[in-house]
């Protein structure tokens, strides 16, 4: 009897909070709608604004060059191409797929692709630094609301 009692005081608490067909009823989910607080798109242009973007990409010098002006322009190359792709994610994104394959509660292998598509134009190389091997390329774009029209 004392755990009939304590099941049936639980179910009737329950169904307070639920309506008849086993979701909260209509005004408490009004309620939590208009508690929410307001969020601004902050990535959405208005008309006579812009964004600048700034990246740094790095690249590193070859094994296989022949001299050291070579080693330079590799890397410099593998840091621009760093740094679009830098831009490019901050502007479009990342698209991310993952693959795990477990055997025996372990995992065998685990394989992660990421892919960014997207249109990079009008980036300038404000800076380039090349020590020990390694080239660091800063590079920035202004993105306005005109561009995209």
């Amino acid at each position: 009897m004392k755990y009939f009692l304590i099941v049936m005081l639980f179910l009737g608490s329950a169904n307070m909070l639920l309506g008849a067909n086993g979701y909260p009823d209509e005004p408490m989910i009004e309620e939590y709608v208009e508690d929410a607080p307001e969020t601004k798109n902050s990535n959405t242009l208005k008309p006579d604004s812009f964004v600048n973007i700034s990246v740094v990409g790095q690249g590193i010098a070859p094994s296989f060059a022949r001299s050291p002006a070579q080693s330079y322009v590799l890397a410099k190359r593998a840091a621009m191409a760093d740094a679009y792709r830098l831009i490019a994610e901050r502007i479009k994104g990342v698209r991310v797929q993952g693959k795990d394959t477990i055997k025996n509660m372990a995992i065998k292998s685990s394989v992660i692709n990421t892919q960014v598509t997207a249109m990079i134009r009008d980036a300038e190389v404000t800076e380039t630094t090349f020590k020990d091997g390694l080239c660091e390329v800063e590079m920035g774009i202004r993105i306005d609301y005109n561009s995209f029209k």
